[in-house]
Parts: structure tokens; C-alpha cells; sequence
């Protein structure tokens, strides 16, 4: 009961930071009908090869909610062609950012009879799972799609993503980031498709997702249950209350995955955990080396240091593990609080460790689990992820390769004239929409802020890392 309640007041609170600032703004959500924004202005010539990709979407005047999914049309329109037509099915997506005007959306390509349909769109691997992230509160408008890339760069799969602008029955909506939802397949996720009859054996073994994370939509019952997930053995180190950590089934789901499923991928769990949590965590036959792919858990550390994302190793983790294989830490997913863009329990600064969350936030109802801080005491973990990050930072994160994505993406969106036409629309830039640690009052500002950021991140990093 504590739980819920302390959930709930999470979650009012910020329904009360974000509606003030949507009365504040006049920001309107409404995605039924034209609300004449943008109309009858002169729109700046742009090359039609620098136009950003258009997502056309029609709901035949449908209000798009958070779920379930309503049937629409859509057409995606590159340097002025038609490039993709056909059904979808849409909904609203997120936890706290369905609070802003500005939404993101989750959505699934659909046949004439609106069932899934596996297709190509814009030249990703053939799906039928699809996101569209709206960057919001994230006025710089990159900071997924620049750890995404990162990761990529790193070897670890992330979502593919690239800017897009959309409409919704003929309202501009602004610039988006089109993204591969994290799933199951070949080209996502790798792992083993788990059928419900496979039940024993190593057929049990995987693959499995799990994932860290708030509960969304009904989730087979309301908040954290037998259901969906199941509760770690070990409380978050300083919790002040009773705060636990769940593991939410994500694949097989809540709705799919059996008893015999449950058991194993939870008594794993279970058996990893209590290996890294003995006296004997550093042998590599008894302790947790036996459990985890550890160069996966080091990028993760990584990826999550790196960017101090606030929500860092408690939500949006996602984790899996194959068939006859260890536990892997990934894909990333959401940093867009990440990158110095939140102001509270030390997400704006670049000189603390993201993984001691719950030193400076005990009281906040996600916690950090006792992993990362029990990893860096073994010397041969230590070791490892330096060695790791000194390689990296010669190559993938070097200051310049990182200001050089930076740079790419802003001179796609200027040559596309999209920051322009993003922020006509929504007029955010010189105001404060929760959690900025900063607040530009202009994109460039924005972007500077973004890169002074990172360069101070990765100066502290160098040295934190190496006295570990």
C-alpha cells in the first residue's frame, strides 16, 4: 500500500508541474482537427533532398488515446515522394511524458484487415512495431538519438532511429524521432523465440526479456504483481522505506509467459543475485561471473555514466537472456532526461556517479539495485571497464566523435528547417519545462549547453574511472 500510494503522489506531482506549464505555454495536445498553426506563413525554400521525412497520419477525425490502438491511415513522404502508404494501428506512449502537450506515439503497421503486417519503413529491417518519440522537456531535440548511436557505435544494439516530422490530420506536429520498439527479433533483440509449450529443459533457458520499470497501461492488474513480474530477494542499498526492485516480464509477456517460465527465469534471477550478494562473489565458478555476460554489464555501466541519466539502472532497464547463454545487460532505452537535462538528485551535474542514486535520493519509489555498487568492488570488474573505457574513448567516445554527431544532426535539422518550424509550434525555448536543469533561449544555446556538458562529463569520467 505504501508503494502505490507513494507511486501515486509521484505521479500527481509532476500532473501538477506539467498542467500548470500547458496552461502556461497554450501548448494544445488536440490531434482531431486542424488547429491553424503554421497556416498562412511563408515557409523558408528547402531543398527537397534536406526535407526530413514526413509522417502523414489521418484518424478520420479520431482523438488518438493511450490506448488501445485506433485504426488510421499514414503515408511517409521523402524528398518530396510518396515512399510508404497504409494502415496502422495508434496509441499514445510513455509515462511521464504523456503529461506534455507534445506526444509520443506507439504504433504498428496494419494490413486491410488491421492485422500486423511486417513491412520496411524507411529502410529499417522489416516489423510492425514502431515508435514515434517526441522531444520535448529535451529542447536540443537529440539526446536519444545520440546514445542510441553511441551504443551502436559500441557494438550494442539500440533502436535505429532518424528525424521525421508528422502531421495528424493535417496539423504539423513538429520534429520527432522515428524508432524500432524494443522486441524480440532477429534484427532487435536476438534472441531465442520462446513458445509457450517449451516448458522444460534447455528449451526453458530463453530467451526471456525483462525489464525495470514503472507499470504502464493494465499490465494484467493494477501496479507490481504475481502477474507481471516478480520481487528481487535483496532491498535497494539506503531504501527509506520499503522500497523494492521488480522485474516486469517483458518477454514472453505478463499474458504469455507460463508457470514453468516464471519459475526459471525468476530462480535465476534469484540464483545470480545471491552469488553477487556472497562472500564469494569474486570466484568466477561461484560467483556472478556464472550469471552475466560481464562486457554487456560494463557498456551498460558505461553508456549510463557517460550521460548520468538520471533514470539510470532503475527505469527503462531492459535486460534478456538467450537460450543456454548468461544474462545480458540491454538495450539502453529513454535517456531523454539524460546529457545534463534534469535538476534534481544531481541529474544536471557531471561529477557524481549515476549508479549512487539512492545515496542522494533515498526516498524516491524507484531505486537503484544493489548490482553496480557490489560489481566495482571485485578489482577483475574494475579492471575491465577500465581497460574498456580507454579503448573506447581513443575511438567511439572521443570528444570529437561525439561533437561530430552532434554537429551532423544539427546541420540535418537546420537544412531541413526544422528546429524553425519544431519550435513555431511549440514554443518552449526560454522556459523552463520540468525537470531542465538548463533553460536556452535558443536552440544554439541548447546545443552549446549539450556539448559543454558531455566535454566536462568525459573529463571527470577519465579520472573518476580510473581511481576506481
Amino acid at each position: 500500500m505504501i508503494k502505490q500510494l507513494q507511486s501515486l503522489i509521484f505521479s500527481l506531482r509532476h500532473i501538477v508541474l506539467v498542467g500548470i506549464l500547458g496552461l502556461l505555454l497554450g501548448c494544445s495536445s488536440d490531434n482531431s482537427v486542424p488547429d491553424g498553426d503554421g497556416e498562412n506563413q511563408e515557409e523558408p525554400s528547402i531543398e527537397p533532398e534536406n526535407k526530413l521525412p514526413h509522417f502523414n497520419i489521418d484518424t478520420d477525425g479520431q482523438v488518438i488515446p493511450d490506448e488501445p490502438k485506433i485504426a488510421a491511415n499514414f503515408s511517409i513522404t521523402k524528398a518530396e515522394e510518396v515512399v510508404y502508404e497504409g494502415n496502422m494501428g495508434i496509441e499514445i506512449r510513455g509515462a511521464s511524458s504523456q503529461l506534455f502537450p507534445k506526444k509520443s506515439y506507439g504504433f504498428e503497421t496494419w494490413d486491410e484487415s488491421n492485422e500486423d503486417l511486417d513491412v520496411s519503413l524507411l529502410d529499417y529491417p522489416e516489423e510492425e512495431d514502431w515508435v514515434l518519440y517526441a522531444p520535448y522537456s529535451d529542447k536540443s531535440l537529440m539526446r536519444n538519438m545520440l546514445i542510441y548511436d553511441l551504443s551502436r557505435d559500441m557494438g550494442r544494439y539500440a533502436s535505429r532511429t532518424q528525424f521525421v516530422e508528422i502531421s495528424i490530420n493535417e496539423v504539423y506536429q513538429g520534429v520527432y524521432v522515428f524508432m524500432e520498439k524494443l522486441k524480440r527479433d532477429s534484427n532487435r533483440i536476438d534472441i531465442n523465440k520462446l513458445k509457450e509449450d517449451e516448458n522444460t529443459g534447455e528449451d526453458l533457458t530463453g530467451g526471456y526479456i525483462l525489464k525495470i520499470d514503472k507499470t504502464a497501461g493494465s499490465n494484467l492488474g493494477e501496479g507490481y504483481n504475481e502477474l507481471n513480474s516478480f520481487v528481487s530477494n535483496y532491498d535497494p542499498p539506503l531504501a527509506s522505506f520499503d522500497q523494492e526492485i521488480y522485474f516486469l516480464y517483458e518477454y514472453p509477456d505478463a499474458e504469455d509467459i507460463t508457470d514453468e517460465q516464471k519459475a526459471y527465469i525468476s530462480g535465476y534471477m534469484g540464483d545470480f543475485e545471491s552469488a553477487l550478494a556472497s562472500d564469494d562473489f569474486m570466484d568466477p565458478d561461484l560467483g556472478y561471473q556464472a550469471y552475466i555476460d560481464v562486457d554487456s554489464f560494463i557498456d551498460f555501466f558505461i553508456l549510463t555514466e557517460l550521460s548520468n541519466n538520471v533514470d539510470g539502472y532503475r527505469l527503462s532497464t531492459f535486460m534478456s537472456k538467450e537460450k543456454n547463454e548468461k544474462l545480458k545487460m540491454g538495450p539502453i532505452w529513454d535517456f531523454n532526461l539524460a546529457f545534463g537535462n534534469a535538476d534534481y538528485c544531481s541529474g544536471g551535474n557531471t561529477n557524481v556517479w549515476a549508479y549512487q542514486f539512492n545515496q542522494r535520493c533515498p526516498n524516491d519509489v524507484w531505486l537503484v539495485p544493489f548490482w553496480w555498487t557490489r560489481l566495482l568492488e571485485d578489482p577483475d570488474f574494475v579492471s575491465k571497464l577500465q581497460s574498456r573505457w580507454s579503448s573506447l574513448r581513443a575511438g567511439a567516445l572521443s570528444n570529437q566523435s561525439i561533437v561530430n554527431r552532434i554537429d551532423d544532426y544539427e546541420t540535418t535539422l537546420t537544412d531541413a528547417g526544422a528546429v524553425k518550424t519544431n519550435f513555431e509550434k511549440w514554443p518552449v525555448l526560454g522556459i523552463y519545462i520540468w525537470p531542465n536543469e538548463f533553460v536556452g533561449d535558443s536552440h544554439d544555446e541548447e546545443l552549446t549547453y549539450l556539448r559543454t556538458w558531455i566535454e566536462d562529463r568525459l573529463t571527470w569520467m577519465d579520472g573518476a574511472i580510473n581511481t576506481l
